[in-house]
């Protein structure tokens, strides 16, 4: 069940209704059955594994948090970890590392029967078990306290909005909201459905409409030339961040309507005056979870250097690796991590100089946005590519074949119309960049009126301009 589709749409409206219309004590309990019925609608079977993360990180919580002794509580805390993560490797790294140590054995000469395995990656996997680790974990470090209803805990697991593709919540945040007792208000009403509607033209009017080309050129780049390539990838660093971000901005829109409130998971991420300012406005869900789960308890920053450059390799490559089970997104991971040590040095270079007042000046920052744009653009070849051997191909034919025949889809019109509207999107982010128009919730300084037509303007181009309902990108992690 697609946020882009009419069956969700119905599901909502459904949902909303019974929700605002029942007692406050029978809430969670609707919002429970509702998100296993969305999670459902891809393949039943998988409600019960997720279902089985859920009740285990509730009772390994409780557990930690019973326990006295140190050593019993990491050893509930490992339980969790291992029995949580496992469903994880073996439906989404299982074949990854069949392969590999096949492909290892043959270069030694070796051979053997090790087949490959008939698994089906369960939708949101990736997601799910974050949230309900991050539960486990905040118990451990005594950031949140226990959840006494099981029920409570188990909507925040499913809770459908956020489910297969996040923002990946925390229990001291989101958990505590099932408890409250909304009521409908036609201000948080507004609010979501146009933040839901600016997600919708995201991703079926812009997103979906650039995909057809991207699909095209990267399925057989030996094809194309140098400029297509380097066109296709300008389209895709589009793609995928209305396509996520869309997705993140129906969920939370979804949310705020029925009352509740999401972390935002967007922020501009394209105008980032650098590498780690990028990573705090994309994704922010999840560069949060590995920042506090993984790179502080490595020791963060409070290490020597030759151990913060280990830590930055780690957080970034598990990164890569927690995106999909393939080479290239282990190097796109890598490349982002040279990237951030390569800017810690540029740091240095210029204190060293006496040159920091030049970060001060408009010109500095134009460049800098302009550059961390392009580095980001290209670690996407490697996001994009089937393989590693495509990724250095389009890198190869992009810096030497820049000169050749540029290929325009199906028809001109839609090449170009592709352009406009990524060009509109750009209008609309320097807008919100200069807080003229809002982002996420805060209050636009443009006329009621202004935003009424704005809207609707939107409605009337996801009517006519709107793609098929493509599955979200971020699904397939």
């Amino acid at each position: 069940m697609l946020f882009n589709s009419w069956q969700f749409i119905l599901f909502f409206l459904v949902v909303f209704l019974i929700y605002f219309s029942i007692p406050y004590r029978w809430r969670p309990a609707i919002l429970l059955v509702a998100s296993y019925i969305f999670y459902m609608a891809w393949k039943w079977e998988f409600a019960l594994l997720m279902l089985g993360v859920t009740l285990l990180n509730f009772y390994t919580g409780k557990k930690i948090s019973e326990s006295k002794k140190p050593e019993l509580r990491r050893r509930w805390l490992a339980l969790a970890l291992l029995l949580s993560l496992a469903p994880l490797i073996y439906f989404k790294y299982a074949n990854f590392f069949i392969d590999n140590f096949i492909r290892l054995m043959k270069s030694i000469g070796m051979t053997g029967n090790l087949a490959y395995l008939n698994v089906i990656l369960p939708v949101g996997i990736s997601f799910f078990t974050f949230q309900a680790l991050s539960y486990s974990l905040d118990i451990y470090n005594k950031k949140t306290n226990v959840e006494t209803s099981i029920i409570n805990f188990t909507v925040f697991v499913s809770f459908f909005p956020q489910l297969v593709a996040g923002p990946i919540e925390r229990s001291s945040h989101l958990l505590s909201q099932f408890r409250e007792k909304h009521r409908f208000e036609s201000e948080q009403f507004l609010a979501g459905a146009k933040l839901f509607i600016w997600g919708l033209f995201k991703k079926v009017v812009i997103a979906d409409r650039l995909a057809p080309y991207v699909d095209r050129i990267y399925e057989n780049p030996e094809h194309f030339s140098g400029s297509t390539l380097a066109i296709a990838t300008l389209f895709f660093t589009i793609q995928i961040y209305c396509d996520f971000s869309g997705y993140s901005d129906m969920a939370i829109g979804s949310a705020r309507i029925l009352g509740f409130r999401l972390m935002q998971n967007f922020n501009l991420p394209y105008l980032a005056s650098s590498i780690g300012n990028f990573w705090k406005r994309w994704h922010i869900s999840l560069s949060s979870w590995f920042g506090d789960y993984l790179y502080i308890p490595l020791g963060g920053n409070r290490v020597k250097y030759s151990r913060w450059v280990f830590n930055i390799f780690v957080v970034f490559l598990v990164s890569g690796f927690w995106h999909g089970a393939n080479w290239t997104f282990i190097v796109w991971g890598g490349l982002h991590a040279v990237y951030y040590i390569l800017e810690s040095w540029g740091d240095l270079f210029l204190k060293f100089f006496g040159l920091q007042k030049i970060k001060k000046s408009a010109f500095y920052k134009v460049f800098k946005i302009i550059t961390v744009f392009l580095m980001v653009w290209f670690a996407w070849i490697f996001f994009r590519a089937d393989n590693i051997s495509d990724a250095f191909l389009i890198s190869q034919k992009i810096f030497t074949d820049l000169n050749s025949t540029v290929y325009r889809g199906a028809s001109s019109v839609t090449f170009i119309l592709s352009f406009t509207l990524i060009l509109f999107l750009i209008v609309v982010q320097l807008l919100q960049y200069f807080q003229i128009s809002s982002l996420y919730f805060s209050r636009p300084k443009t006329h009621p009126v202004l935003q009424l037509i704005w809207h609707i303007g939107l409605l009337l181009c996801i009517s006519l301009l709107g793609m098929s309902s493509n599955a979200f990108i971020y699904f397939q992690f």
